[in-house]
């Protein structure tokens, strides 16, 4: 089969969940013998290979604000020809629109005869949305239940909707128990987020706890886009200066998607101090793959991927209360290596391969 994905910010390794997710998922349609292209606007980069299509009618700028997209589309028919063109030249069966806005969803320029699916990563109910819908994609896909149970609470009309878990970019090695042992011991904390206020870094650096005793490594990165011009200069400049009075914590650089599981297999814990509900939670994933054990708040979909692999909290018990259950979590060798051996088992099925015969089936495909 012949599928295409349209994400108009796709660029390789961006440090955003939907365009990592998207990747694995084509990777993981190329494993099982598929033929499988992203479509993305300009421009292009050096990191480009022949399975990212990129439109010669659409430049972005970098970042965009997430909902400007729609004023570089005055005029959206140069945009819909040449995806229609390049769809046909790859005799495309299934176009997914990965988003309502930058995924096209509201456009769906698919030529006649092929199959589309919508995906939704996070909640819409605007008219852009209302417009993708009205479409009639033939499978709308969200990346977890509670997405879905979260739509059919806002008033959408969720029958028929299917859930498929983002794919992780690679099945996770997990340290040894010898090492996991130290890490526990005394490896440091981690975690990994978009510059973006709703991450809740800020507010886990102003509640770190004097005597912690551990490295911590922050990994701040800005993406292609950004809700608000600046957010995201604002937010790294903010973390660095409360980060620069803190001992042994560190923020670091954006780091490529295939170095992101062994940067997490070095942690003794994945801190997730998200302080809005997380659809799906990649991060958590990849830190379970390796076996990894999760403290964050139990929003979203976390505490069902997490499961018994970590200490999920009540967002009221604030950041203060993360950074305890993590030291505790430490300080407790049993509780903590019962977590360590069942993270990877929580994402054992999120495999590019699983999760591309998933949405196989779930397409028609």
């Amino acid at each position: 089969m012949n599928i295409a994905f349209v994400l108009l910010t796709h660029n390789p390794s961006e440090p955003a969940g939907i365009e990592r997710s998207v990747a694995s998922l084509a990777d993981g349609l190329r494993e099982l013998g598929h033929h499988a292209v992203i479509v993305a606007a300009g421009p292009a980069t050096g990191a480009d290979d022949p399975h990212l299509l990129r439109l010669g009618s659409l430049t972005l700028p970098r970042p965009i604000v997430y909902d400007e997209a729609l004023n570089l589309l005055a005029d959206p028919e140069p945009v819909c020809r040449e995806v229609r063109r390049l769809l046909r030249e790859h005799d495309v069966d299934l176009v997914c629109w990965v988003d309502a806005v930058v995924g096209l969803g509201y456009l769906a320029p698919a030529p006649p005869g092929v199959r589309t699916a919508l995906m939704v990563h996070f909640l819409r109910t605007d008219a852009r949305m209302m417009e993708s819908l009205a479409h009639r994609p033939d499978t709308v896909l969200t990346v977890s239940d509670f997405l879905t149970d979260e739509a059919r609470r806002a008033g959408l009309d969720t029958e028929g909707w299917l859930s498929l878990p983002n794919a992780l970019p690679r099945q996770g090695t997990a340290p040894p128990e010898g090492e996991r042992e130290r890490l526990r011991r005394g490896g440091p904390v981690r975690t990994l987020a978009r510059a973006d206020p709703q991450k809740g870094i800020s507010e886990l650096l102003r509640a770190f706890p004097r005597g912690f005793g551990r490295p911590v490594d922050i990994v701040l990165a800005s993406a292609g886009f950004e809700f608000r011009t600046g957010m995201q200069d604002r937010v790294i400049a903010e973390c660095r200066a409360l980060a620069a009075s803190l001992p042994d914590v560190s923020i670091l650089p954006a780091l490529p998607w295939q170095e992101v599981q062994p940067f997490l297999a070095g942690a003794a814990v994945a801190v997730l101090p998200s302080v809005l509900p997380e659809t799906f939670g990649n991060v958590a994933a990849e830190a379970l793959s390796v076996g990894t054990p999760v403290v964050g708040y139990g929003l979203g979909h976390l505490p069902t991927l997490t499961g018994t692999a970590g200490r999920m909290l009540d967002l009221v018990d604030g950041p203060e209360r993360l950074w305890r259950a993590t030291a505790g979590l430490l300080d407790d060798p049993d509780a903590y290596h019962a977590a360590a051996r069942q993270a990877p088992l929580q994402v054992a099925e999120h495999t590019p391969a699983r999760i591309a015969e998933a949405f196989l089936r779930a397409t028609g495909l």
